[in-house]
């Protein structure tokens, strides 16, 4: 049981007010001191990031299944007992683009991996069945031209492998031209990379828009600078360079998402607004609508991504589990329009054909917002 303390006779060190508890009535300071032993910041650090808001239970289930509930309860004034809707907002934000940002980049990983392997398998019986030194050529165009993915998007491992797995290519195809009677291959050069190795270097010309001041073409010279000179690593440096490009893009691209989608609520509020005009409610009100919305896809879409990596990691484990998995997320991504246009219904209180005319209008307008909004965070992550 916690200590009763008694606060008669002290005052408070910021304002001089008599205190009456933990904290002064006039200016809110509390009575306890910051300056605190060490072990004493520890415990309280350990208790903070351990203990589970009671809150996350009433907030995450009725977010995620009672369309609207979330935002009457909060224009009701129930309030204490749910997580605020920008803090709601923000950390699912958060949340779903890191989760979103490890699977896509174990996906490549593997993906790229298979292909890979696949390619740098041995091919050269496939040019058995050519019959005719056409066929020969067309044949080898396509397995070097693979073989070249290999080597632009591969670790340096990969890149050597690939390079021999060339020179078999190229021998094998001579030995069935030699059968079909047709002059060899032409010995390759060198010399395009060396002139794309030197196309690197040039700089591009500068941006100059009249109505900007100086130091925003600077800034736009520079980041249009960095976009080509990360799609040229990404294309034609060696392995280090091509990983240090991937990377500088994939998280600069991930670290601008979540601010984008922070720009991306206001705009959405507005548009309620506009849409909903006549319902003379203020635009705080659909401001806080937007926040609930953006809350519930941004877990809707965690969602859909852990179901992914946990079908995919399951199925090799438990074939039987593929159909019901399956089924699950076919429901789930119904479920995301069916909730929208109810929390709609439920809010603004219209006619079914209204409100599915409005859901339909700011579903598009949103959509292509959102478009818009992911672009520009391509590209400025990609500016890093």
């Amino acid at each position: 049981m916690k200590e009763l303390t008694s606060f008669e006779g002290l005052h408070c060190a910021n304002c001089g007010e008599p205190l009456q508890g933990e904290f002064c009535h006039h200016c809110g300071q509390s009575v306890h001191s910051v300056l605190k032993p060490m072990h004493h910041m520890v415990e309280e650090t350990v208790e903070t990031v351990l203990h589970i808001d009671s809150r996350i239970l009433h907030t995450l289930p009725a977010l995620f299944l009672k369309p609207g509930f979330l935002t009457l309860e909060y224009f009701a004034g129930r309030r204490v007992r749910y997580i605020a809707p920008f803090r709601l907002m923000f950390v699912l934000c958060l949340l779903v683009f890191f989760v979103l940002h490890l699977a896509t980049t174990e996906f490549v990983s593997h993906t790229l991996g298979q292909y890979q392997s696949e390619v740098l398998h041995d091919g050269s019986k496939d040019f058995a069945h050519a019959d005719s030194a056409t066929a020969v050529r067309d044949r080898l165009d396509d397995q070097l031209n693979a073989l070249n993915a290999v080597q632009i998007y591969g670790d340096s491992d990969m890149a050597a492998q690939a390079v021999q797995a060339k020179q078999r290519l190229r021998e094998a195809a001579n030995r069935r031209l030699a059968e079909l009677h047709a002059p060899p291959l032409a010995v390759p050069s060198s010399a395009p990379k060396a002139a794309d190795e030197s196309a690197r270097l040039k700089p591009i010309q500068p941006i100059r828009l009249g109505w900007l001041p100086d130091f925003a073409n600077r800034r736009l010279t520079a980041m249009a600078q960095h976009v080509v000179d990360n799609l040229h690593l990404y294309k034609h440096g060696d392995a280090v360079s091509r990983e240090a490009a991937r990377q500088r893009m994939l998280n600069g691209i991930f670290g601008k998402l979540p601010g984008a989608m922070l720009v991306l609520v206001p705009i959405f509020a507005l548009l309620l607004k506009l849409f909903y005009v006549f319902k003379r409610r203020l635009y705080m009100e659909h401001l806080i609508v937007a926040l609930h919305s953006q809350a519930f896809l941004f877990l809707w879409l965690l969602l859909c991504i852990l179901l992914t990596v946990f079908a995919h990691w399951l199925e090799p484990h438990a074939l039987w589990t593929t159909w019901p998995l399956n089924w699950l997320g076919r429901i789930l991504l119904l479920w995301a329009p069916v909730y929208l246009f109810l929390m709609q219904k439920r809010l603004y209180r219209q006619g079914w054909l209204m409100t599915w005319l409005k859901y339909w209008c700011i579903g598009w307008c949103y959509l292509l917002l959102l478009g818009l909004v992911l672009t520009m965070a391509a590209i400025l992550g990609a500016a890093q």
